[in-house]
């Protein structure tokens, strides 16, 4: 049972905040292919000029034991205790354009209070619109443009950037519920999934962060920094491509998915087929071909550290 307490708290010294600025929300949740989410939330905190506001109580919307925070261990004593943290901050883009983020875990408990509080926050702050992405593992290669399924109320994004338009029903987050909030309020809310190589799914897959970022510009304006990223997806995307240029099988594996991806794209404008029903081969030797290939570069390279 989560405690009974406040859901949140107010950061002591609070900068004062404008009306009329894009909310972006990134929480990490049911799904998380190429860990596109924690890389953008790390992008946010570390490389964005970032003011908290608010605060939400672990111990009220966090399962600690489904999800156990870090503890740091230095031979005979402890060093260092880690909290996960879902906060609302005023984050300022590189071009010193003001925003608010949310970022952070996705509640497990509560989350009609928790929907409830952020909607009373951005109408206290004068909320614009409302930005926020996911990813999703899909049979699509990694040699093409990574798409996105657009949802919300901002038709001009859905039709210009939604590549795949289901009809679906999924397991719910919070973000969606967040959506379907805000929408039904009114708001300008713009909503991307990612679809992302299902065999690079469990990767930390550098590309996945680059295009959320793209995605947050296109819908807010932002200026974000994205240029250790673009290198780190270059380093990465060199290794995957010698190991399939190295393997036939892999290679074949590839070709076939693009070939099925470039029959799909050539499709009518407005495709709702699901990407999945188009017959593919299996990914699960391909995935483990590259994920024992990248795990030995890691190796190697934490060799090569001092």
């Amino acid at each position: 049972m989560p405690s009974i307490g406040p859901l949140y708290v107010h950061a002591a010294n609070a900068p004062y905040v404008p009306h009329g600025l894009p909310l972006v929300i990134v929480m990490t949740g049911f799904t998380d292919a190429g860990s596109a989410v924690s890389q953008v939330i790390d992008v946010l905190r570390e490389d964005v000029a970032a003011d908290p506001l608010v605060a939400f109580s672990n111990d009220v919307l966090l399962d600690y034991r489904a999800r156990r925070p870090v503890v740091s261990f230095d031979e005979d004593h402890l060093t260092d205790y880690r909290p996960p943290r879902l906060e609302l901050t005023l984050s300022h883009d590189t071009n010193g354009r003001p925003f608010l983020a949310l970022t952070g875990y996705e509640p497990d408990f509560a989350w009609d209070a928790f929907v409830a509080s952020i909607l009373d926050l951005a109408a206290s702050y004068g909320v614009a619109s409302v930005t926020w992405v996911h990813a999703i593992a899909m049979p699509v290669p990694h040699t093409r443009p990574i798409g996105t399924t657009v949802s919300g109320t901002r038709s001009d994004l859905i039709e210009a950037h939604s590549v795949w338009r289901p009809r679906t029903q999924v397991p719910a987050t919070v973000g969606h519920l967040l959506e379907l909030s805000f929408s039904q309020e009114g708001a300008e809310v713009a909503s991307f999934v990612l679809l992302i190589p299902h065999y690079l799914a469990d990767t930390e897959y550098p590309a996945a962060a680059l295009t959320a970022l793209e995605s947050i510009s296109l819908a807010t304006g932002l200026s974000l920094p994205a240029d250790d990223l673009r290198e780190q997806n270059r380093v990465f995307l060199t290794k995957v491509d010698e190991q399939i240029a190295d393997n036939d099988e892999l290679g074949t594996m590839v070709h076939s998915l693009e070939e099925r991806y470039d029959q799909y794209m050539a499709g009518a404008p407005h495709r709702t087929a699901v990407l999945g029903e188009y017959e593919i081969p299996s990914a699960d030797e391909l995935a483990a071909e590259l994920e024992r290939y990248l795990a030995t570069q890691r190796s190697t390279d934490d060799d090569k550290r001092p």
